[in-house]
C-alpha cells in the first residue's frame, strides 16, 4: 500500500512539474514561433523583365519602330507568361499597325509606280493587298491615281483568331502575331459550337444609315462592320472617343469592338481572310 501512495505522490510531483514547464516555457515558445512565422512577410521577387519592357517601350516613344518591333517580339518570346506580356502584345500591335499603315520604311514594303490604265482595286488584287490598305499606307484620301505616283505596297497574309472567353481577337500575319483587339460586347446565337472555322464574307460600310461602297467619297468617314461567313457573326462598331456617334445601330447579333478597331481591321482583312472562333 505504501508503494502505491509513493507512486501516486511521484506522479503528482513530476506530472505537475511537466505541466507547469509546458505552460510556462514550451507553450509560450511555440506561440512566439507561430506568430513570428505568420507575421513574416515574404520579400517580393524582383521583376526581372520590367527593365527590358521599359527599354522596348522607350524605342517606340522615340519613333524607332523597327527596333521597337524587334525588341517587343524578343521580349514576348522570352517571357511568354511574364507579368508584362499583355502590355507588350498591345504595344507590339500598335507598332505593327503604325509601320504597316503609314509610309514608314520597312523591308516588307515594295514600291510601285502607277502606270497608264491602273486602277487601285486592280493594283491591290495584282499585288495581293487591299485598296484601303494601300490608301492608308500612302495617305490617300480617295481612289484616284495619277500616272507616275509612287505607292508603297505591303503583302500581308492575315488570319483572325477570336477567343470568346478571353474577349480577345488576335490578328495574325503569316501565322505570326500582328495585333490583338479587345471585345467590348457579344450577342451571339444560343449555344454556339466550341469551335468555328469560317472566313470574312464582306466588309460593310454605312453612312447616314445607308450602305455605301469602298469607292465612295464617304467611305473613309463611314461606320464599318465585318460580316463573317457564319450566320449571326458580325464584327460591329461600338462608339468610342474618336467615333462618339455612329451612322447605324448595332445588329441583332454579333461581336462588338471599338469603332476605331473595326475601322482598322476592315482595312487589313478581305474575303480571303480565314477566321477561327473558339470558346
Amino acid at each position: 500500500m505504501k508503494w502505491l501512495i509513493a507512486f501516486l505522490f511521484a506522479l503528482l510531483v513530476f506530472g505537475g512539474a511537466a505541466y507547469f514547464g509546458y505552460k510556462i516555457i514550451v507553450r509560450p515558445e511555440m506561440v512566439m514561433r507561430a506568430e513570428k512565422i505568420a507575421g513574416t512577410t515574404p520579400r517580393p521577387l524582383p521583376d526581372l523583365s520590367l527593365p527590358e519592357f521599359k527599354a522596348a517601350a522607350k524605342l517606340k516613344e522615340e519613333g524607332k519602330l523597327t527596333e521597337a518591333r524587334a525588341a517587343l517580339t524578343a521580349f514576348i518570346q522570352k517571357y511568354p507568361s511574364g507579368a508584362h506580356v499583355g502590355e507588350a502584345q498591345d504595344l507590339l500591335g500598335e507598332v505593327n499597325a503604325s509601320i504597316l499603315l503609314s509610309d514608314y520604311p520597312s523591308p516588307e514594303k515594295e514600291e510601285y509606280i502607277v502606270r497608264s490604265g491602273d486602277v487601285l482595286a486592280r493594283i491591290a488584287a495584282r499585288l495581293k493587298s487591299t485598296p484601303e490598305l494601300i490608301m492608308r499606307t500612302n495617305n490617300l484620301s480617295g481612289t484616284m491615281l495619277r500616272v507616275g505616283d509612287k505607292l508603297l505596297v505591303s503583302h500581308p497574309l492575315f488570319s483572325m483568331l477570336i477567343q470568346r472567353e478571353k474577349k480577345l481577337i488576335y490578328l495574325l500575319d503569316h501565322d505570326r502575331f500582328f495585333k490583338r483587339y479587345h471585345i467590348l460586347k457579344e450577342k451571339l446565337p444560343a449555344r454556339p459550337p466550341p469551335k468555328i472555322e469560317t472566313r470574312v464574307a464582306e466588309i460593310m460600310a454605312w453612312k447616314d444609315g445607308k450602305r455605301i461602297g469602298i469607292g465612295s467619297r464617304d467611305f473613309l468617314n463611314s461606320t464599318r462592320w465585318i460580316r463573317l461567313g457564319t450566320p449571326g457573326y458580325v464584327l460591329f462598331s461600338e462608339p468610342d472617343d474618336s467615333h462618339p456617334i455612329l451612322d447605324v445601330p448595332p445588329p441583332e447579333q454579333g461581336i462588338g469592338l471599338s469603332a476605331t478597331d473595326v475601322e482598322e481591321l476592315s482595312s487589313l482583312v478581305n474575303t480571303k481572310t480565314t477566321v477561327t472562333i473558339t470558346n
